[in-house]
């Protein structure tokens, strides 16, 4: 009996020990679960404000972006059209019967153009607007050796069929 009553206070020590490391255990695991929630829930909440503030902001900031990059893009165009016109100026002078018209033009509009870059964006706008027949017909309006220019240049190709019409090179391709 005594043998029996050793060993079970054995037993009893050892499971009390094991039930008092247990409960630590579980006293942890509590622990890390709730940390967990509250983790959880934080993120949940974070996640929400930046949807709601992607949701708000996005068309903004998209509309913003867009206006900025229009702005670039006019402002690189005019840059683009004053060196155009200088190069122009330069080496390709208008005829006196051009030069008198493009004087009235003048008066007419702050900014003026020359024929090349009034012939060069008609022939973009015309491939921007209809690009499955981006053709311009060539009438006399047309000074013949800014058309030559274009030509020579690459900047613009003839129809195979028709030699009155022409189109600007497809650089995009």
């Amino acid at each position: 009996l005594q043998k029996v009553k050793n060993d079970l206070e054995m037993v009893l020590s050892t499971v009390r020990s094991k039930n008092k490391q247990l409960g630590e255990d579980l006293t942890r695991e509590q622990q890390w679960c709730e940390e967990q929630k509250q983790m959880l829930e934080t993120l949940n909440k974070i996640e929400e404000e930046a949807n709601t503030q992607v949701e708000h902001t996005s068309p903004r900031r998209e509309f913003n972006e867009l206006k900025n990059k229009i702005l670039k893009l006019k402002t690189y165009k005019k840059e683009l059209l004053s060196a155009l016109g200088g190069f122009l100026d330069e080496h390709f002078s208008l005829p006196k019967t051009v030069e008198n018209i493009k004087n009235k033009v003048r008066l007419c509009f702050v900014t003026s153009l020359n024929l090349i870059l009034l012939v060069f964006q008609m022939l973009i706008n015309t491939l921007m607007t209809t690009p499955h027949e981006p053709y311009v017909t060539i009438n006399e309006s047309f000074w013949p050796p800014y058309i030559e220019l274009l030509l020579r240049c690459g900047i613009a190709l003839r129809h195979p069929g028709d030699p009155n019409r022409m189109r600007l090179q497809a650089f995009h391709k």
